[in-house]
This record gives C-alpha cells, structure tokens and sequence, in this order.
C-alpha cells in the first residue's frame, strides 16, 4: 500500500535531498534549479485521457503479469484484476469486463467513493473500451492500494506522469523557502521514481494486494486494520531500534549467504534474535500481530514485485508490449541486478523507520528466504493463518 509509506522515510528523503542540495550549490547550478522549477507542471497536461505511453505502460503491466505471474505466485498471472490510474483530474479503469457500475469502495472500510464511470470517448485501450470518472480538487482519489469497482478487486495507482508530479510537490513542501527555489525538483523526482521498469514494478504491488484481497479478503482486512496500532508501536525506542538493526542485518546476511546451510544458521539467529527484542521490550500479542500482519500484506507485495522484475530479466523469451519501445524510461529489466542490490542494501537502513517501512523489507527478505529454505511455502499463505514468520520457523525448525 504505497499510498502510507515509501521504500524510504520522508526523514532519509529529506537528507537525502538536502545533500543534492549542497552539491548542486557547490556546482553553481542555482539559476539553473530556477529556470528548471519555473517550469515544472503543477499538473499533467494530459488529463482527459490516457496518453499513449501511459497505455503502453499498462498494457506492459497487463501482459507481465499474465505471461510470468503464476511463476512468482501460483494464480496471480491468471487472475481477473482491473487498474486504475488517475491523474490530478481523473481516475480511469482498464481491463474491466462489463460495464463498470458506480466508483469504487475504499477497502476495508468499503466505503464509497466516486462517480459514475463514464466511457472515455474518441479512445481505446487495446481496441476496448476503457472508463473515466472525474475527480473534484479536493476530494478523495482511488488512492495507491487495492480498491473494490463493484465485487471486482482492483489495482490502483497514480501514473507515472502525475507520481512525478506528486513526489516533486512533496520534496518542494518538505524544504524551507531559501532551499526550496534551489533545488531542481524534476531531477530529483527523477532519481527517486527510477525507471519505467520499475513503474510497472510499483502497479504489480498493487495488484498483488488486490490478489490477495481476492483470495483471501478478511486476512487483507486484518493486515490493513492493523495499521492503526503504529501509534503504540515502540519504534523510537533506542534499545528497541538496536535489537531491530540486529533483525535486518542477520536477514541480509542470509538472502546473501551462499550455502544454504549458511542461510539456515543466520535464519535461525534472526528468530532467536526476534524473540528476544519481543521479550525485552515486552511486545504485547497486539503489537506482535501488527509486526505479522503487515510482513504479511507488504512484505509479500514487495517481494512480490521484485520477483516478478527478476523473472521478467531472467526469462529470455519474455518480449515486452509492443508500445514500450518507444518509451525513454523503460529499461528492458536489464538493470534488476541493481535494482535488488539496492533493495537488499536498503534492509538494513530501515531499523529506525518512522512508520512500519521496516515491515515492507522484513517481510520481503522472509519471503525471498522462504523461496530457498521451504520452496513450497506459498501453498499455505492464503489457506492457513500461517504468517512469514511462522513459515519460516518451520523451515528452520521442521519438528516443532
């Protein structure tokens, strides 16, 4: 659910912002950060309908998942599962089968949302027809999670477009006034949103949480309900802090450990080193359930769309939608090796997350662990109230 959290905090943007700022300065690049924000769209251009390559983009996400998804997690590939994209003045459906009734309900609240979905006219997705539904300034947005159109689980996310729109617009509120006009914000943007690549990565996120709303939608209640206990959560605790970089260090061991009785030693250190920050801090079962469930719901989505990124570099027949040839962004997966380097380095940066981010990477590695250690582990993850964790001790501990 990228709509609550980012791959960092807004504390590690910020500084790492401020660094470019320093450099840029030093550089003499001022005038140029002037002329280059003075030109920064406070909107998309395009708002009516979807632009070409934002459709490429989609049809990429489409086809990936179809093509390679069962490989990742057995029935996501084949699933029905619709997107959503809006910008700053519409939301717009694709890959819906019918006639879409009225907007879409926020999960799990179900709460409505939206207008009717109207046909965009004079415009196709893949020769179909695809919805809109306008959205007023100030009023909600299908937001980036799952959400329900009707009984249908549903993807939903910002385009590329308008995601860049949105994180310039954040760092610009986040600096003072003398920063703020210094720093280029389209490049920065820039470094923070990666490639298309990864774009498509970020939809797959999605869908996967919709993937598991589907399959199991009181569990994805459970797990985003239990985000409201991050308030009690000790996170800025110093000792607590400590044990949990203790946590994130032993799991990146073990995803780089290179036998696997290597990893199951370091896996086995990082339950023991678990239980005892739990008992030292005297987590209570509430809290505890937190951890579980959101490892559980964002530690599954991330991995999950990683491991979709690596089948698609490692599969040599794979061929992208026809329309990401013409796309500047897009990248081919040929740069994933980097992509995971960076995403296994980032673990043990996240001890001192100020939301629950460091469940989005404890739960990652768990999962990718549990690819190596308990290869059919994903047959229980919707049919039992198993967590990772728990799958993971009886990896480790297969008798008990």
């Amino acid at each position: 659910m990228m709509k609550k959290k980012s791959k960092h905090t807004r504390r590690n943007r910020i500084g790492i912002i401020l660094i470019a700022v320093v450099l840029f300065l030093c550089l003499g690049g001022t005038a140029v950060s002037l002329i280059t924000n003075n030109r920064l769209p406070v909107a998309e251009t395009e708002t009516a309908q979807l632009s070409e390559l934002e459709k490429a983009r989609l049809a990429e996400i489409i086809q990936l998942r179809q093509t390679l998804g069962d490989t990742v997690w057995p029935g996501w590939g084949a699933a029905e599962i619709p997107v959503i994209v809006y910008n700053d003045a519409y939301a717009f459906l694709v890959g819906y089968d019918g006639n879409p009734p009225a907007g879409w309900q926020k999960v799990p609240q179900n709460d409505p949302r939206g207008g009717a979905w109207q046909p965009v006219p004079d415009n196709d997705f893949q020769g179909a027809t695809y919805y809109r539904v306008p959205l007023a300034p100030d009023g909600p947005t299908p937001e980036a999670f799952t959400v329900l159109v009707g009984e249908q689980w549903t993807a939903s996310m910002q385009t590329r477009a308008m995601m860049r729109v949105t994180m310039a617009e954040e760092f610009r509120s986040a600096l003072p006034g003398a920063v703020r006009e210094a720093l280029p914000y389209a490049l920065v943007a820039n470094i923070f949103l990666r490639n298309s690549d990864s774009y498509i990565g970020t939809v797959l996120h999605e869908s996967f949480h919709a993937y598991q709303g589907q399959a199991a939608p009181a569990r994805l209640a459970a797990a985003e309900q239990a985000a409201a206990r991050e308030s009690a959560y000790p996170a800025a605790d110093e000792a607590f802090t400590t044990a949990w970089q203790e946590e994130l260090d032993l799991l990146q061991a073990a995803l780089r450990a290179e036998t696997d009785a290597e990893a199951f030693a370091l896996v086995r250190q990082f339950l023991d080193a678990r239980d005892a920050r739990r008992a030292a801090a005297g987590l209570s079962p509430a809290l505890i359930d937190y951890e579980l469930q959101r490892e559980w719901l964002e530690g599954a989505a991330l991995y999950t769309e990683l491991t979709i990124l690596r089948a698609a570099n490692e599969n040599s027949a794979y061929q992208p939608a026809t329309g990401m040839s013409v796309d500047p962004e897009f990248d081919g997966y040929d740069t994933f090796a980097r992509r995971w380097q960076q995403e296994t380095d980032q673990i043990t940066r996240m001890a001192s997350n100020e939301g629950d981010g460091r469940f989005y990477y404890s739960g990652m590695a768990q999962a990718a662990l549990l690819d190596r250690l308990l290869p059919e582990w994903k047959v229980d993850y919707f049919d039992s109230d198993q967590f990772l964790e728990e799958l993971l001790r009886t990896a480790v501990h297969p008798q008990t």
